[in-house]
């Protein structure tokens, strides 16, 4: 009589804990599920990405506490635990075969995430990696990043690798950028007249910006400086602060400046010297 009654009592007991066990890592998937899509879905807009590209993410959380809520069941019900250990060793076996020949996706996969969570970049900013390859971000994906340069070539650099380098953003919090301009003028040129002309080009171009704070400005600092940096063999090189709005505009604005220096520096009768040297010859 009492096996009997221990015998129902395990039919009653063992469909509960399923069910209990079940509802609740249904509940937990949602939650989850739910908060990584909010999470994605900022950083996503921030990063200027495509957020289904990382519904992967998601399915593989409610991959994970579906297992955990298997092995929950395994562990509450005796009659399973004896068949369990066979199973999951060849589980544990298969997964250690997998990942280890995945185990250079798995990186990218995670190398992706750590984009998604820290932004280091976005799609659009300009960026330069490894001091070697420069150009806009076009794509970012799970696996890897996918960079257009100025020649209109696509650079896949794995995930992986974008997390482990040192990264130059253009564009990160301020786009506004510096560029030193600096030309080299011959030692008989008038300096204050070819500095006074390499700061008024500067400051009547309509791509140029005042980077000044109102503190700056109250101060009398100047809007463009322009400073001698070097006494070369040829030259005296003379540098101006030229601020632009977006890497692009500084880009322009140099190209521009380079002309209308030139062209004013010309009419001044401003040499830029070609490199020379003095040599003395002394005879027997």
């Amino acid at each position: 009589m009492a096996l009997t009654t221990l015998a129902e009592s395990k039919i009653i007991l063992y469909p509960t804990i399923i069910i209990i066990t079940a509802i609740t890592c249904w509940i937990i998937i949602k939650i989850i599920r739910s908060l990584m899509t909010r999470s994605i879905k900022r950083a996503s807009a921030v990063l200027r990405v495509d957020p289904t590209r990382y519904t992967f993410l998601k399915n593989t959380v409610s991959v994970f506490f579906i297992g955990l809520g298997i092995a929950i069941i395994f562990r509450l019900i005796p009659e399973l635990q004896k068949i369990s250990l066979p199973i999951f060793a060849g589980a544990g076996v298969l997964a250690a075969i997998i990942g280890f020949a995945s185990q250079q996706a798995l990186s990218n996969i995670v190398g992706g995430i750590f984009i998604v969570m820290f932004r280091p970049f976005r799609v659009g900013d300009i960026i330069k990696v490894k001091q070697i390859h420069t150009g806009t971000v076009e794509d970012i994906t799970l696996r890897h990043t996918i960079i257009r340069n100025f020649e209109n070539k696509r650079i896949v650099i794995p995930n992986a690798l974008m997390n482990a380098e040192v990264i130059e953003n253009a564009n990160l919090n301020d786009e506004r950028t510096c560029n030193h301009l600096e030309i080299g003028i011959s030692y008989t040129t008038n300096i204050d007249l070819a500095m006074d002309i390499m700061r008024e080009e500067v400051e009547k171009h309509p791509l140029s910006i005042d980077p000044r704070t109102p503190n700056d400005i109250r101060e009398n600092k100047p809007r463009t400086p322009v400073k001698i940096v070097s006494l070369n063999e040829s030259s005296i090189i003379v540098r101006a602060w030229v601020w632009a709005g977006t890497p692009s505009d500084s880009f322009n604005l140099r190209c521009d400046l380079l002309k209308s220096i030139k062209q004013e520096f010309d009419k001044q009768n401003i040499e830029i010297p070609l490199p020379q040297r003095v040599i003395h010859t002394k005879s027997e």
